[in-house]
């Protein structure tokens, strides 16, 4: 790891066992993030971007294991941790978690407690890694929330979640998350359920924080619009893979492989006009348990040629640009 890199991901292989079969849902990922990045991990629905999250923050279930591959961190102090060597729930992962690394998950609505209050439940990280009195965690967390635009900050600090909107639940989790000023932080579709207003509040609140404490981000989506202004370096993941890998401007400026293109052009786009009608990406993901022999892309794929879908495609390099694919020459993708 060079000095600026904070977390390295290399070859990581992710399994579980599902009614006695081995299903491996990340299969070979590597990336790494730097000191104020932000990465944006980007596919369609069961690609396996959260379970690389989990994978990164060992919250795996009981069925699931780390099954190859590396995962180093670089602290707040420099020293570098194997993250994939501490086991389960250790005490010394139980300290990342939270204080070096932080995540957002999907659902505020699920993953704040109904029983405690807002004020609470963000102080308890605080008191459990810096070992401060509660009066001032809740002034930190008051600091926090005004910072993060919810007004009467201190007083609200009472409320329970059900008296919080839904766009100011995702604020609440993002101070969860951000309270102990952690390194990464990995944000798992951050704006789901959200309509698009509180959708740019919330990401527009994520760069706040990224700019301001210096944060690196992983920023797991759906959709590319949205990483589209924020992200420094994308990851296009295809069936466990990362079949893409990049810069921003590489990326959307000259796409690689025939899925990531298929993801651009199936994204609307402000005064597209009516003549130009959005693509969606032809037939469905493969069955995990059946992958196809060669790229998992191949059956989707208007370019696929025999050799696609015989052999597993090798990885293309040019400065920094990856790319999983046979046919990497860009020319042939403008299909007339």
């Amino acid at each position: 790891m060079t000095n600026n890199v904070i977390l390295s991901v290399e070859d990581l292989c992710t399994s579980f066992i599902v009614n006695k079969k081995t299903i491996v849902p990340v299969n070979g990922v590597s990336f790494e993030i730097r000191k104020g990045e932000i990465l944006g991990l980007v596919g369609e629905s069961g690609c396996g971007k959260s379970v690389t999250a989990h994978s990164v923050m060992k919250l795996l279930p009981n069925n699931g294991e780390i099954v190859r591959g590396t995962v180093k961190f670089r602290n707040k102090t420099g020293e570098i941790f194997e993250l994939q060597d501490m086991k389960k729930f250790s005490r010394k992962m139980t300290a990342f978690r939270g204080s070096e690394i932080s995540m957002i998950f999907q659902d505020p609505m699920a993953s704040l407690n109904p029983v405690y209050n807002i004020g609470d439940q963000i102080v308890e990280g605080l008191r459990i890694h810096e070992k401060i009195s509660k009066k001032q965690g809740n002034i930190r967390a008051a600091e926090m929330l005004a910072m993060l635009g919810i007004p009467n900050a201190a007083d609200r600090l009472k409320d329970y979640p059900h008296q919080f909107s839904g766009g100011m639940k995702q604020r609440v989790m993002i101070a969860i998350a951000m309270i102990c000023n952690p390194s990464l932080l990995i944000a798992d579709e951050p704006t789901t359920a959200l309509d698009v207003t509180i959708q740019a509040q919330i990401l527009e609140l994520m760069q706040k924080m990224q700019k301001e404490l210096g944060t690196s981000i992983i920023l797991i989506t759906h959709n590319m619009g949205i990483v589209a202004d924020m992200a420094d370096n994308l990851a296009v993941m295809y069936m466990g893979k990362i079949v893409e890998y990049g810069s921003a401007d590489q990326v959307f400026e000259k796409p690689c492989h025939p899925y990531t293109k298929a993801l651009l052009k199936s994204v609307p786009v402000l005064g597209i006009g009516k003549q130009k009608r959005l693509k969606p990406i032809k037939g469905s993901t493969p069955d995990i348990n059946n992958l196809p022999e060669g790229c998992e892309f191949a059956p989707r794929c208007d370019f696929a040629s025999k050799k696609c879908r015989n052999t597993p495609p090798d990885v293309f390099i040019e400065q920094g640009h990856r790319a999983k694919c046979w046919n990497i020459d860009g020319a042939y993708y403008e299909k007339k």
